[in-house]
């Protein structure tokens, strides 16, 4: 036989081979779907908890993860657990699932739809609703634990899980990191995560390089006047009227100091004041939040409000004493989550080696989401990090919207819905895929 035939006789045998190995990975998944997982995805989705109130939430999943022989400690950072995978050595992967749900009311008509309440911090009962497909996330990290406790033999190494909480407050990653989570387990040599996305064909995987979120910034600004009768408008300060004015001048932020090819956003939720129609209040509350894609640009951007918050009220002739006051929250804050190019460009090509080009897809993705995802990276020790997405909405479904049907619900919508079997398979499959890739043999 010639040289070259017997090159094509290899090509064909390795691509066989990798064809094989593809189908029965899958199919293994498949199958745990169907005799494990959808019963957990549906548990998962009808008994959604608040963002650190996650207690019954956790112990479902701790317990899920002690039962595949995962090593489990609770009570991380709130609510939070870490799991330990031991394998002999090599590096250690973190893998982390969100686990908080919203307070919405859900109306998606699914049979196994939430009817959860629950009095959150405030005192309030709420109704909660798994609006985001954080239920996704946690069934797949148990299907992961389990083909990869299956498989062993493949890899050496250590995987960290990592159930967080109160990621809906971009809260709970830093809580855990501040309750010692690398100094009690280690710093991992690579973090990786995944977001199910409505809008997003089912089941299908999307990877890049570089910003995946952006940053988030919750921002408070109290502004102060002098109450005054509303037939008397001279007689006082009015808060409404120096507000309003604020809210205009914020909007030049973005499209006057910053050049046109540096996403940000500057969006003013909230404008409180006032109880009556002839009163002039003492004062208006506004709440922002505000997004951008690299440091400098958010830094920019939470300088500039304050400056222009202020600024206003010495137009308006506020004293010293009654200056607007800008509030940054340290809570509801995160940097933008940006995906380690080498290791990006790496898990990428084991996906088109192990999952094949027609689950990988493209988005063109429309807004500026955050996650808090980015702490687990963004410490001293600059851990690599990739986040990926899977697709939650049947391609029927997304067809029928683009020809004039049923709009596809967006996130943290009562009518979201995922497509649990297609999404928690393809989470399942990519991540044991770049786990093995990182501690394969």
């Amino acid at each position: 036989m010639k040289r070259s035939n017997w090159m094509w006789l290899v090509v064909l045998l390795v691509s066989s081979t990798a064809v094989t190995a593809q189908e029965n990975l899958r199919d293994e998944i498949a199958k745990d779907y169907k005799a494990n997982l959808h019963e957990l995805f549906v548990h998962f989705h009808q008994n959604p908890e608040l963002s650190s109130l996650e207690v019954k939430t956790a112990a479902r999943l701790a317990a899920e993860l002690r039962a595949l022989g995962v090593e489990v400690t609770e009570n991380v950072g709130g609510t939070g657990l870490v799991g330990m995978l031991r394998n002999g050595d090599g590096p250690v992967v973190l893998v982390r699932a969100d686990m908080d749900g919203l307070p919405v009311e859900e109306k998606s008509g699914l049979d196994y739809a939430s009817v959860a309440k629950q009095v959150n911090r405030k005192g309030d009962e709420v109704p909660v609703m798994h609006a985001c497909g954080h239920d996704v996330h946690m069934t797949a990290m148990v299907g992961t634990a389990r083909q990869l406790q299956a498989n062993k033999a493949k890899w050496s190494g250590t995987v960290m899980f990592v159930g967080q909480p109160a990621e809906e407050t971009i809260s709970g990653a830093r809580e855990m990191l501040q309750d010692g989570l690398y100094e009690r387990f280690g710093v991992p040599d690579f973090a990786l995560a995944f977001h199910v996305g409505a809008g997003e064909p089912a089941g299908k995987v999307e990877l890049k390089g570089g910003p995946v979120y952006s940053s988030s910034d919750s921002v408070d600004i109290i502004v102060h006047g002098v109450g005054a009768h509303g037939a008397s408008p001279h007689k006082g300060k009015d808060p409404i009227y120096i507000a309003s004015q604020i809210v205009i001048a914020l909007q030049g932020i973005v499209s006057r100091e910053l050049s046109p090819l540096r996403p940000a956003v500057v969006t003013v939720g909230a404008f409180h004041s006032g109880f009556k129609h002839n009163i002039i209040s003492d004062e208006a509350h506004l709440q922002l939040t505000v997004r951008s894609n690299d440091t400098d640009t958010r830094d920019h951007l939470l300088t500039a409000i304050e400056r222009i918050a202020v600024g206003v009220g010495r137009t308006n002739g506020l004293p010293d004493e009654l200056l607007p006051e800008v509030i940054f929250s340290k809570v509801e804050t995160t940097p933008p989550t940006v995906n380690d190019v080498p290791l990006a460009e790496r898990i990428g090509q084991a996906f088109t080696r192990e999952l094949g080009e027609d689950l990988l897809f493209t988005s063109n993705v429309e807004g500026m989401g955050a996650e808090d995802f980015a702490y687990f990276v963004n410490t001293d020790d600059h851990v690599p990090g990739c986040y990926f997405s899977v697709g939650g909405t049947l391609q029927s479904d997304l067809d029928a919207e683009k020809a004039g049907g049923p709009a596809v619900a967006s996130h943290h919508s009562p009518l979201f819905r995922i497509a649990p079997e297609p999404s928690v398979i393809g989470g399942v499959h990519a991540m044991t895929v770049a786990v093995v890739e990182l501690l394969g043999k």
